[in-house]
């Protein structure tokens, strides 16, 4: 994911407010690991349906998540708010590879940072297809160089 400045705020190009549950904290009184998972997919998921037009019930191709991954910073914990921050490092024919930076509310260094992988597939066959062109012209403009 690049240099330390690379994953700063100002890096990423679209930002989710996502108030944490009392039910992501652990035990050990911070947001469990396998939550940071689930912002991901919600920062991703809200993005392509409200500037893409993903329809995740009835349309013809979806998205299908076939990596991710997430390195830990600093913890998070309820009762906070957080910025989900995304942009598009990758965009291929049928793939797309997006960089997640998860920021305590001003703060400008992440407390996480990830990234996701998805392949579009038509929803009946299960197989690879292009990225329909509304979401691909949305994604576009996430993307970085």
């Amino acid at each position: 994911m690049g240099s330390p400045e690379a994953n700063t705020r100002a890096a990423y190009r679209h930002f989710l407010a996502i108030p944490t549950r009392w039910m992501d904290n652990d035990t050990y009184g911070h947001v469990n690991n396998v939550v940071y998972y689930s912002y991901f997919d919600t920062v991703i998921n809200e993005y392509l349906i409200r500037q893409g037009g993903l329809d995740i019930h009835d349309g013809a191709v979806i998205g299908l998540a076939i990596e991710t991954f997430c390195q830990f910073h600093a913890p998070l914990s309820f009762p906070e708010v957080i910025d989900a921050g995304l942009r598009v490092a990758k965009l291929g024919r049928s793939s797309v590879r997006y960089e997640i930076g998860l920021f305590q509310q001003g703060s400008d260094t992440p407390a996480a940072t990830g990234h996701f992988v998805h392949v579009f597939v038509e929803r009946v066959t299960q197989r690879s297809t292009a990225i329909p062109e509304p979401i691909r012209v949305a994604l576009a403009v996430l993307q970085v160089a």
